[in-house]
């Protein structure tokens, strides 16, 4: 609508109660969702309480306790504190929604009175023009749904770290616990035993330990801002051939240097989704990667023997959901200026080119 157009009273009243009603379901859904996260952790505080209650008899007996029955009353202690954890977060993450929400409820209310209140024929004038819509301006490049596909793709890649925290680190240090309780109580009754009590947590911890290390790699390789974007791709494309079986070959051509923060993380992030994508949903044997380097243009050129694919639903804009990942990875580097173009065929090699600007 243009800046000088009038809105009659009834179209303003329609949309006020429109969303009045709106943030009124939210509300009732989220006091609703507060009350059954309450309950919830009220029988997970029950819950910790038993088992914290076993873990003490455990300790008590802990000479006579078999070692399976010892690791899992340790793991059984450490789900339940971590479920507690996650539950209180959520309870006052949503406390702090709902509070947000009735305030905004009582504002929205106040102005859907004062519309009620004046005459049939007031009429209102917007002074703030509308946000251009996209390919207007440099403002409209940033759809809506690009933005809450980058949004929905953090909180994936959040969730899956949490996950991999779980079930690997996290795990392993409750094991490391266990050895550690183990080792104590062995030194004065059997040393030998204790010894080779000492020698299997110091094999855990060396594992975990390079678990770690990968883990960290994964989630912001510290070469990447030590030595650029070629030598992390180089020690990536070497891990990902080693622990996942899958040949990667890397070639460099053009002039190899350093560049923009920012160009290097979004290469390096685009490489190591589609290397991803080719390993966990596509059943690639083989993997090469030429990074071109050139003066105002960074191209990478990665091909691979996995399963083909409809590259037009892959990159569909419809709801219908982004299975491989690829139309979200596309959007985000376009958000840099570059372009993504995937070639793929049932029967042959596909193909992804990643153009970002250097410039």
């Amino acid at each position: 609508m243009a800046q000088g157009a009038v809105i009659p009273q009834d179209e303003v009243l329609r949309e006020f109660e429109i969303e009045y009603e709106n943030i009124r379901k939210r509300v009732l859904e989220n006091q609703q969702l507060i009350e059954q996260t309450q309950l919830e952790v009220g029988r997970i505080r029950d819950r910790h309480v038993a088992i914290s209650a076993q873990l003490s008899r455990v300790e008590t007996n802990f000479d006579t306790i078999p070692r399976a029955d010892i690791k899992a009353a340790y793991d059984s202690a450490f789900d339940i504190k971590t479920r507690l954890l996650t539950l209180q977060g959520q309870l006052e993450k949503a406390k702090a929604t709902l509070k947000e929400l009735q305030h905004f409820e009582e504002l929205l209310g106040r102005l859907l009175r004062l519309v009620r209140s004046m005459g049939p024929d007031a009429v209102f004038r917007p002074v703030i023009a509308p946000v251009p819509e996209q390919g207007e301006g440099d403002a409209g490049r940033l759809s809506r749904r690009a933005i809450i596909n980058v949004v929905e793709a953090q909180e994936a890649e959040r969730q899956r770290l949490a996950r991999q925290m779980h079930d690997g680190p996290a795990q392993s240090l409750t094991n490391f616990i266990l050895q550690a309780e183990i080792c104590q109580r062995l030194f004065d009754r059997n040393p030998d035993r204790a010894e080779e009590e000492l020698g299997n947590l110091k094999t855990a911890a060396s594992t975990t330990f390079q678990k770690v290390r990968d883990f960290i790699f994964d989630l912001r390789p510290m070469m990447l801002d030590d030595l650029g974007l070629v030598p992390t791709i180089r020690r990536y494309a070497e891990a990902y051939e080693e622990k996942t079986g899958i040949k990667a070959q890397l070639n460099v051509v053009g002039d190899e240097r350093r560049l923009p923060s920012h160009i290097e993380v979004m290469m390096f992030r685009s490489i190591q989704a589609v290397m991803g994508n080719a390993r966990d949903n596509l059943g690639a044997k083989s993997i090469s990667i030429v990074v071109d380097v050139g003066p105002e243009w960074l191209k990478a050129t990665i091909e691979h023997d996995g399963r083909g694919f409809d590259t037009g639903e892959a990159l569909s804009r419809e709801e219908r959901g982004d299975v491989l990942g690829l139309r979200t990875l596309q959007e985000r580097i376009e958000l840099v200026g570059g372009a993504l173009e995937i070639t793929s065929m049932e029967e042959d090699v596909s193909r992804f080119v990643i153009l970002l600007p250097v410039v």
